[in-house]
């Protein structure tokens, strides 16, 4: 089974990526390292906590960054409710964290199992950049790294509208990571944008007679609500569902392209965005492969698997 660690601010979103990496016979979740990002780390910890309960794994939760390198950022509780994960009012998991720290644990993880365990981000990059600080040798013994984050042209999801969420709430990491980390694979807010899954389909999913389905049919309530007002009345948009999809069932990435990436740290308007060098005129190095398509059908099935339908 391919190992694989899951650095997570989960998050409604986040939660469908957990939900189907757990599912799945071929992968074997190692460890999910929490940070704050949608919610404060309070909640993101215990959200994956709940999951775990859930899913009846053993998967370990090592809490992580409780905020940005350098500066404040607002959180999404506005999306996906005040603790996260819908404002349902939850039993808390009996589950506990582990003692270690996040950014000790990935390491950790990642010298013992050399070239061969696979880290996705679903977050923020925090965790990773401390990582990065700590052990410069990280790209080394990691085998392939996906991260969810950044819109390739501008197109974010933030108050600066050119930056994504998960770039604009920790830039400097963001920036960290991308000089540092010769070659990864990104799954962007644009990519997640033009893979919308229709929501009578999702609502067949969540029908189903399974017990990740009905959790996540009561945690994502709140945030199909708002989705239908203020993105879409007929399509249901899964950003790091696409991630974990591309990760996980990459054959069913239709298109790659593999350009030089950065992130704007300094622009009144543009702090967090994410600059692709589409022509190589700038010379920089090429360290992202950015998924441009991906089968949609595959990844329905992709989300019916990860809700038990």
């Amino acid at each position: 089974m391919e190992p694989w660690l899951i650095d997570t601010d989960p998050g409604v979103d986040d939660a469908l990526a957990i939900l189907a990496a757990h599912r799945l016979p071929n992968v074997r979740v190692l460890a999910m390292t929490i940070a704050a990002g949608n919610v404060g780390i309070e909640h993101t910890v215990q959200n994956a906590l709940k999951l775990t309960e859930v899913m009846g794994v053993e998967t370990p939760v090592y809490v992580g960054a409780p905020k940005p390198l350098v500066r404040p950022a607002d959180d999404a509780a506005f999306v996906h409710g005040l603790d996260g994960f819908g404002d349902i009012g939850y039993r808390p998991s009996k589950h506990l964290a582990e003692a270690e720290h996040a950014v000790a644990a990935m390491i950790r993880l990642a010298r013992q199992h050399a070239g061969k365990l696979n880290m996705i981000m679903l977050g923020p990059l925090t965790n990773l950049a401390l990582a990065l600080s700590l052990e410069p040798e990280l790209p080394n013994l990691v085998k392939r790294l996906v991260i969810m984050g950044g819109a390739v042209t501008g197109r974010g999801n933030t108050e600066r509208l050119p930056a994504e969420f998960n770039t604009g709430f920790d830039a400097e990491a963001a920036h960290i990571v991308f000089s540092h980390w010769p070659s990864f694979d990104l799954v962007d807010w644009e990519a997640t944008m033009a893979h919308g899954l229709p929501i009578a389909e999702l609502d067949q999913y969540l029908a189903a007679d399974h017990d990740y389905a009905r959790f996540y049919r009561a945690i994502s309530r709140k945030t199909r609500t708002w989705m239908s007002k203020e993105r879409h009345p007929t399509h249901w948009f899964a950003a790091d569902a696409l991630a974990m999809a591309a990760a996980l069932w990459p054959e069913h990435v239709q298109e790659w392209q593999t350009r030089g990436l950065k992130v704007e740290l300094e622009g009144r308007l543009s702090r967090g965005a994410t600059l692709v060098d589409w022509t190589g005129r700038m010379g920089w190095p090429k360290n992202a492969r950015i998924m441009m398509r991906y089968s949609l059908p595959d990844f329905g099935r992709f989300v019916g698997t990860a809700l038990g339908a």
